[in-house]
């Protein structure tokens, strides 16, 4: 958890809130697009693999005069390799240490094993639980409310808001709901910080994003990228050098394409990003390399914010 920033914008003023609402949920139950559309911008990378949220991202709103800080966890699920097991330990831990958890389930596919699996463990933590159910615009109003009931007979939670990450729909309730919710605090973050995430991470995350977007369903999400180089130039711009890092040397060839066609276009997009996101223009310049094995290498679960304990 970030340590507190008692000069922050509001925080010396009186009657101000802040708190740390964290979203816990089965891989792609909408998470990551939740909290850039409470956020109000891009804060986690969304793409439709499973797991793309590897560590915790916080992303920081303010609603009246509370901030609420989002705190976007990786995907509950059963775990089978070491990296699946860091991941699923970091969202719990990350929903263990927050104000509030919100609980958020795909009303499409409705409970499953994963979903389970959350309500039994949630049950036994002592924070105030909110359900959220999202995509709610997809399904029948008769199948929602099933549901629903569904839901809170087996688990009771403080409120239940129905919404769409995608399109805002129940958003703003939501957001009325966790301004009054959360604690009495100085705020913990200057006014116009958005994120946690040091732009050199984000730049990273924006970059991955653009490679699983070219290439889901023929790279494996184990795949990782690293920001080595961050240089100001006397021109004001920046070069960024980063390091895609793959297993096998197929996957290589997968990421570069034919002539490097891929790479190029997978570093088009992610520099027309980063632009916005370090408001500078950018050489972005990308390398491709094998790393047998990354997933039991602790430097990369360093890298990462994970614990390579387990």
């Amino acid at each position: 958890m970030a340590p507190r920033d008692e000069t922050a914008g509001a925080a010396a003023g009186e009657g101000t809130r802040a708190g740390f609402a964290a979203l816990l949920g089965a891989p792609n139950a909408g998470k990551s697009t939740l909290v850039n559309q409470l956020v109000g911008t891009k804060v986690s990378i969304v793409t439709h693999k499973v797991q793309t949220t590897r560590a915790l991202v916080r992303g920081i709103a303010i609603r009246d005069r509370t901030q609420i800080v989002f705190v976007d966890t990786p995907g509950v699920f059963e775990p089978r390799r070491r990296l699946d097991r860091a991941m699923v330990k970091t969202a719990w831990s990350g929903a263990r240490d927050a104000d509030i958890v919100l609980a958020i389930v795909d009303a499409e596919r409705g409970l499953g094993p994963d979903v389970d699996t959350i309500l039994t463990r949630l049950a036994d933590m002592r924070q105030p639980r909110v359900l959220l159910l999202n995509k709610v615009d997809r399904i029948k109003r008769d199948t929602l409310l099933g549901l629903t009931k569904e839901i809170t007979e087996r688990l009771p939670f403080e409120r239940v808001f129905m919404i769409s990450a995608l399109t805002g729909s129940g958003c703003d309730d939501l957001m009325d709901y966790l301004a009054g919710a959360l604690p009495e605090n100085p705020w913990y973050y200057p006014e116009d910080q958005i994120s946690d995430l040091p732009l050199r991470q984000l730049a990273a995350e924006i970059t991955r994003e653009k490679l699983y977007l070219r290439l889901h369903e023929e790279l494996p999400y184990s795949s990782h990228v690293e920001t080595e180089l961050w240089q100001a130039r006397p021109d004001g711009s920046v070069r960024i050098e980063q390091t895609i890092y793959v297993e096998r040397d197929s996957q290589k060839a997968i990421v570069l394409g034919h002539k490097g066609a891929t790479i190029k276009a997978i570093g088009q997009a992610a520099r027309q990003e980063i632009i916005e996101a370090a408001e500078t223009n950018v050489h972005l310049f990308l390398f491709v390399k094998v790393r047998d094995n990354w997933g039991d290498d602790p430097e990369r679960y360093r890298e990462m914010g994970l614990d390579f304990s387990r």
